[in-house]
């Protein structure tokens, strides 16, 4: 179920009744939401190192003029979060952080900026703009990839208003308060049509997202609703040909001759229940393994006993729904058995654990009454059919550890690479 190690579990409260999850197909690269916010950040990356290229013949003109400690302290500040950002986006972990950090950054070297300056008219000789205000435009970019849309807002409004008023004043050179208008206004609309074009992404992404889950969701449904009047035909067929004609050839066995006859056409009855069992859905369709735990989840919160139900994941990866199904079904039938078998008042457990690449274990345990598995019926399905060889028709492995007394432990494995037409393997032992 999971491609990732095992994370600390979380305990389910047992006893909470409700319906469980539907089963959906996931998107071979779900999510294009994810897509769109690694084009934005790469395309901000890009932009913000060759913006901060462009400012270079103007730092080496008028850093000169500052005070040394500060431009060793912004410099070396603005190019690590400057590539920082870059990593980030190459790598797609750790955007937001960093897009942040680097516009926390430039809004302290901004206003910092006046405080540094050691001679203003030297630094504005020629009245060109500061060099910080060729990185405005990367800041309100980053702030738009970074921050919440409010906060994006105030970001891409106040920081042009805040370099405005400071190239007015003494410190920042006295510029004519029209051409500080001028900067700071057209930062605010380059800014802005940046995060205006951010957020109609987004939101076009989202939507595409939410419109895809639900067709998926739909078609999942229709799938499982086909399966299921499939399998019930099927089994339809079977009670009336061969369930039905055996009882009552049973019931009118009156000779050896015809019990005997009656025995045959059981046994073949069983046959036939356990080869509609086998039968695997012809279907490539998909589920998460958190759907079925969620399911499991649901299914242990409506039953009589409590069952604390543990999973251990810390990502969920697809498997086909026929697995899922199998899996879902023996443990609500180990859940059932223990219920009935197991006594009243006993510890009861479900542990659902990823194993990487697309392999998981199920454990349904109690330490209740137990049972000596040699005592088992053969004509018992619970145990055999509902557990043991539902699961080994769908290529998993069934182990079921118990002994009078002992309690009874159900073990339930895929390991993602056996096929279900090889069929996998079951068996009963007694605990050591």
């Amino acid at each position: 179920m999971a491609s990732c190690p095992a994370s600390t579990p979380t305990v389910a409260t047992p006893n909470q009744a409700g319906s469980g999850p539907s089963f959906g197909r996931p998107v071979r690269n779900p999510l294009s939401l994810l897509r769109v916010e690694a084009a934005i950040a790469r395309l901000a990356a890009v932009i913000g190192v060759a913006f901060f290229l462009q400012s270079i013949p103007l730092q080496l003109t008028q850093l000169p003029y500052m005070a040394p400690s500060w431009n060793i302290a912004i410099l070396t500040l603005l190019v690590a979060s400057l590539l920082a950002c870059a990593v980030a986006a190459t790598l797609k972990r750790g955007v937001r952080a960093t897009y942040a950090g680097f516009a926390l950054v430039y809004l302290v070297a901004l206003v910092s900026w006046p405080f540094a300056v050691d001679d203003v008219q030297a630094a504005m000789a020629d009245n060109t703009s500061y060099w910080l205000y060729f990185l405005l435009t990367i800041a309100t970019a980053m702030a738009s990839v970074a921050l919440d849309l409010p906060l994006a807002v105030l970001y891409t409004v106040g920081t042009p208003i805040i370099y405005g008023v400071i190239r007015t004043t003494d410190a920042g050179g006295h510029t004519n308060p029209v051409l500080a208008v001028l900067d700071s206004v057209y930062s605010i609309l380059l800014g802005g049509a940046i995060l205006i074009l951010v957020t109609v992404l987004r939101a076009a992404a989202s939507g595409v997202d939410i419109a895809q889950q639900n067709a998926l969701e739909r078609y999942a449904h229709a799938v499982r609703q086909h399966a299921t009047e499939a399998e019930r035909v099927q089994v339809d067929s079977i009670v009336h040909d061969s369930v039905l004609t055996t009882l009552l050839s049973a019931a009118r066995a009156f000779t050896p001759e015809a019990k005997a006859l009656a025995a045959t056409m059981a046994g073949n009855a069983i046959g036939h229940l356990r080869e509609a069992v086998a039968v695997a859905p012809d279907s490539e369709a998909t589920v998460s393994g958190e759907t079925v735990a969620e399911r499991i989840q649901s299914a242990a919160g409506s039953m009589s006993q409590p069952f604390t139900v543990r999973t251990h994941a810390e990502q969920w990866c697809a498997i086909p729904v026929h697995v899922a199904e199998a899996a879902y079904s023996a443990t609500v039938q180990a859940m059932v058995n223990s219920l009935q078998h197991a006594g009243a008042g006993v510890e009861r457990w479900v542990d659902v654990r990823s194993l990487g690449n697309h392999a998981f274990q199920i454990e349904v345990g109690d330490r209740g009454a137990g049972f000596d598995p040699d005592l088992i019926p053969t004509e018992r399905l619970g145990v055999r059919v509902s557990i043991l060889e539902r699961v080994a028709s769908a290529g998993g492995k069934a182990r079921i550890a118990t002994a009078p007394g002992e309690g009874t432990v159900i073990t339930l494995a895929w390991d993602g690479e056996t096929a279900p037409a090889s069929g996998g393997t079951a068996e009963i032992e007694e605990p050591a």
